[in-house]
């Protein structure tokens, strides 16, 4: 990936699939190379996707929730795993070092909502012994953009 790449990862992770010619204006290149470039980025995988940025007070989803969730043993990650993909709530998933084993960011209607996730979705299944949730209050920055590095730096 060259800063031509770069400058044109950048420029749709902030202003979205722009016609060729706005992106090409941003980059410096004709609405050709964009075209062609933009294809080579998606089948390296650089561009896993299209979709637009909802609000999600305007989707009906006003309360955001950061959950830790501790998984008892191995043999227990595969059912969690599933309820992860299945709902929808649950907007990301990561496995973490330390006490916890992962760390959930969900989305949902209200506290009744988030609760019912929480006590009769996640901790129903077996092998979950403990949880944290931490309520957010506000976000002053909330992005799905990711930093485009110079990997050669």
């Amino acid at each position: 990936m060259d800063s031509l790449d770069r400058k044109i990862l950048e420029h749709i992770q902030a202003f979205g699939r722009g016609s060729y010619a706005e992106i090409g204006a941003a980059a410096g290149l004709s609405v050709s190379a964009v075209n062609e470039r933009l294809k080579k980025l998606e089948k390296q995988g650089a561009i896993t996707g299209w979709g637009a940025r909802v609000d999600p007070l305007a989707a009906g989803c006003p309360v955001l929730a950061f959950v830790h969730v501790m998984i008892e043993r191995p043999e227990h990650e595969a059912a969690f795993l599933k309820l992860v993909r299945d709902e929808p709530a649950i907007q990301e998933c990561h496995h973490v070092t330390g006490e916890w084993s992962y760390l959930l960011k969900l989305r949902a209607a209200s506290l009744a909502a988030l609760e019912d996730i929480i006590v009769r979705r996640i901790k129903a299944l077996p092998g979950i012994p403990r949880s944290q949730t931490f309520i957010a209050l506000s976000s002053a920055k909330e992005t799905a953009a990711v930093p485009v590095l110079d990997s050669g730096a």
